[in-house]
């Protein structure tokens, strides 16, 4: 069954294959073009460099009228990731527009890992250390890196 939604993410998967963004990668799950697995891999020269980040992304039938639902798989301590790897991001929220695709999604949580937003914290502990003791904040950081590799 094509719909204008299916349409659309396989747009964004071609154009995701034949152009990708550099640190970033997705494809449909399963021959199920409605969830999809993604990797960040941390940007070079930030506290995530070396990191790869597994994520999910769910959509319905509503996309790209309505964002997609996006997660963490691994454990992030980010002060805009929640404890289940929801992700704090205007663009996944009230700032959605349908120009958005999937590398523009994934590019913009990959951009929000080393430019985070402590004002509005989904982790109140990270936005704590990001603020007042960038050190322990990084060592941290360092230690989600690590487990990344498992």
């Amino acid at each position: 069954m094509s719909t204008p939604a299916r349409r659309r993410l396989i747009r964004d998967f071609k154009k995701l294959q034949q152009d990708p963004p550099s640190g970033i990668s997705g494809a449909p799950c399963d021959n199920d073009i409605m969830k999809w697995s993604a990797v960040i891999f941390g940007p070079d020269d930030t506290a995530w460099e070396g990191g790869t980040f597994k994520l999910t992304m769910h959509f319905t039938e509503d996309y790209p009228n309505k964002p997609p639902v996006v997660k963490f798989v691994c454990r992030l301590f980010h002060p805009n990731v929640y404890a289940d790897g929801g992700i704090c991001l205007d663009i996944l929220q009230n700032n959605w527009s349908p120009i958005y695709d999937i590398a523009a999604v994934l590019t913009s949580i990959q951009s929000l890992l080393c430019d985070p937003n402590p004002n509005s914290p989904a982790n109140s502990e990270a936005a704590r250390l990001f603020q007042e003791n960038p050190r322990e904040y990084h060592k941290r950081v360092q230690a989600t890196v690590e487990a990344s590799w498992t």
